[in-house]
């Protein structure tokens, strides 16, 4: 059984009544996976609807010429396999962990009573989707309009606002694992290209970046005028 206050804390079950939070807690269950695990796999039929309790996973497409089209990285409270459980179509894309990853997995029939039974859980699905769609098109907006060194300090800043832990000097460590691969094909430039940019931004201690991969942004304010001189 999951613990209930666990479930409370989570967005996805903001004022969800006791006793679904209750068959929530008897009927879905936590599973932890190892990093470079696939928990998804595009095409495949989907029978469950899976939340990031802890960890990191990227999501991303496989062409017919062999190319991946990388399509996001995802945290702690965010949701996926959702799309499949409304339109009853195959998984739209591969899901793969990225570290040690922890997850809250709930199958179709669980999924369904909570949209019939409970407007808040309901609602609080589309806010995650709608949510994911403005992120989508502010992306796009600055895929158009900045050059990589506004695009790095625009994906950088919106990991911030998502998963950033913030302190009282203003400082926002982000606890989602983030290569410079992973920078470089989120804004669509070459490695060597994003290396150059985070590198500028380290020498001028605007941030840091520890061993695991995670961000500690010292001057916010200075990456957001980087946005804005574009």
């Amino acid at each position: 059984m999951i613990d209930m206050a666990l479930l409370r804390n989570l967005s996805l079950f903001k004022e969800v009544a006791e006793d679904l939070l209750q068959r929530v807690a008897y009927e879905a269950h936590i599973r932890s996976f190892t990093a470079g695990h696939y928990v998804l796999f595009q095409g495949d039929t989907g029978d469950a609807l899976y939340l990031i309790l802890h960890g990191t996973v990227k999501v991303f497409l496989n062409l017919s010429d062999g190319n991946e089209v990388f399509l996001a990285l995802l945290g702690a409270g965010d949701v996926f396999g959702e799309m499949s459980l409304i339109d009853a179509s195959g998984r739209s894309a591969n899901v793969l962990t990225r570290e040690k990853t922890q997850l809250l997995i709930m199958q179709q029939s669980l999924f369904n009573h909570l949209l019939d039974r409970s407007p808040n859980f309901g609602k609080n699905m589309l806010r995650l989707l709608a949510r994911r769609l403005r992120m989508t098109n502010a992306r796009i907006r600055a895929h158009c309009s900045l050059d990589t060194y506004g695009m790095v300090a625009y994906q950088l800043l919106e990991f911030a606002d998502l998963y950033g832990e913030k302190y009282s000097d203003g400082t926002v460590y982000i606890p989602v694992r983030l290569t410079q691969t992973d920078l470089a094909q989120l804004v669509g430039a070459s490695r060597e290209r994003v290396n150059q940019v985070m590198g500028a931004y380290r020498k001028t201690k605007i941030l840091k970046v520890d061993t695991d991969h995670r961000i500690t942004i010292y001057k916010p304010d200075e990456l957001r005028k980087r946005i804005l001189e574009n």
